[in-house]
């Protein structure tokens, strides 16, 4: 297997040629619309950084923890809780774009 998301059991879920313009304003949204305020704040604040320059790997590794359930999310970037060793890195930036 050659997907290391789907290796990791991460789906990526955007649609099959999709314009990147359209799926970066999409995980915007979701980014800023979690139904957890407190996320909705973490996230719009990371997404207004680095959305814009992210690379269509890095946009599936994003969509693949939006897709994660929101307590988890939120344990994770406030550091409660250990995050899957595939998102640590993203984890890690979200918390310091967080702690800025």
């Amino acid at each position: 297997m050659n997907d290391p998301l789907r290796a990791a059991g991460l789906k990526e879920t955007s649609p099959k040629n999709e314009p990147i313009d359209v799926r970066k304003k999409r995980l915007y949204m979701r980014s800023i619309r979690r139904g957890i305020k407190e996320m909705d704040i973490l996230l719009q604040g990371y997404a207004d950084a680095h959305l814009a320059d992210m690379d269509a790997t890095q946009l599936d590794l994003y969509e693949a923890f939006l897709n994660e359930n929101d307590q988890d999310l939120y344990q994770w970037v406030t550091g409660q809780v250990a995050p899957p060793a595939e998102l640590s890195d993203l984890v890690k930036e979200i918390s310091q774009t967080y702690q800025k």
